[in-house]
């Protein structure tokens, strides 16, 4: 556990530092309208300065500032809030020189001194060092309560605006201006609530990551595994095709039996034409596998089975019906079967 309470500190830390530095980023290239409301010699009677319209009167009354265009001109702009002097405690204070640029920090340290109030319940600020003389500078010191400034911070957050700041002057008559207040907006480039959102894409892709992997290393073993079925299947076809190829079993064996082992048809219509005499005349011719039958007329039907079986392509030669003798023939038809030989044979 405190493993992960220390990277989570750790996280929390980086993202609140991306988080400011965006909203600092962001705040130089986009520099919003500046909204004065500067109050009046009558209390909660302000004067709004920046609306696009010129000065108008603003009241503020039950918590709400009402008057002018104050709603449309208040959203996404930077309002300041001038107050009278007689709101705060105003007191010069003398340091030394060397304190210029720790200033607010020696303020802060002794604000309870200074004034009536805690640091924690104080809102204070300070004006510009002014020489004194004999290595001494003066500063003016505005503060007062967070209660008393609460109701108008309440009443201008809800208009939305980018930035909201609480200003005094340093007396009566004059224009130098202190700051004692200054709250960026709660919108999307809110420090808090971009630092939350950047925690959460962080969390979302470390999920993403964990899924990625976990989905990746699925994948790659099942492709992993049908390659190497894939691979064995082909190695089992490769072998079977060679010891087909080379066995008497194989498709190419027996293609070559058959090529072999039948003799084609040209060669033996070739070779009825050579046997057969002049008398004779061939009018039907049937090849069935190594099974030849001719059905024809001729002068002598007999000595047509002797002629064949001379013959090197035919044997078993016999009739297959009996001899007639028709009028209109001039001979006799016959009906020969016979069987034919190969003439090549697949060497071993």
């Amino acid at each position: 556990m405190t493993l992960w309470r220390t990277l989570g500190e750790i996280l929390t830390r980086w993202t609140d530092t991306v988080a400011a530095g965006i909203v600092t980023l962001a705040g130089r290239f986009v520099s919003p309208r500046v909204v004065r409301l500067v109050e009046d010699e009558k209390p909660d009677t302000f004067v709004l300065q920046g609306g696009g319209s010129g000065p108008t009167r603003v009241i503020f009354a039950d918590r709400r500032f009402v008057g002018g265009d104050l709603d449309n001109a208040a959203k996404g702009s930077r309002i300041e809030l001038v107050l009278r002097p007689s709101r705060f405690l105003v007191r010069p204070l003398e340091l030394p020189a060397r304190a210029t640029e720790f200033i607010e920090g020696i303020v802060r340290v002794q604000i309870d001194r200074l004034t009536p109030w805690s640091a924690a319940e104080a809102l204070f600020g300070c004006s510009g060092p002014l020489t004194a003389g004999s290595g001494k500078i003066v500063t003016t010191i505005a503060a007062t309560t967070r209660a008393n400034t609460e109701p108008y911070i309440a009443g201008l957050s809800a208009l939305h605006p980018a930035s909201l700041s609480i200003f005094t002057r340093a007396g009566e008559g004059t224009g130098n201006l202190i700051k004692v207040f200054e709250q960026q907006a709660r919108g999307l480039l809110d420090r808090q609530r971009l630092s939350r959102l950047l925690q959460l894409a962080l969390a979302v892709l470390a999920v993403v990551a964990v899924l990625s992997t976990a989905a990746g290393a699925f994948i790659g073993n099942y492709l992993d595994s049908r390659q190497s079925e894939l691979t064995g299947e082909l190695n089992a076809r490769r072998t079977a095709l060679r010891l087909d190829r080379d066995g008497d079993r194989s498709p190419l064996a027996a293609l070559a039996r058959r090529k072999h082992g039948s003799q084609a048809s040209v060669i033996a219509v070739e070779e009825l034409s050579r046997v057969l005499p002049d008398n004779t005349y061939v009018i039907e011719l049937h090849i069935d596998g190594n099974t030849l039958q001719i059905t024809g007329v001729t002068q002598d039907a007999p000595s047509l089975i002797r002629l064949l079986e001379q013959s090197q392509h035919f044997s078993r030669a016999t009739f297959f019906a009996p001899t007639t003798h028709a009028p209109s023939d001039p001979g006799d038809r016959f009906h020969i079967e016979a069987k034919l030989e190969p003439i090549n044979t697949v060497s071993q």
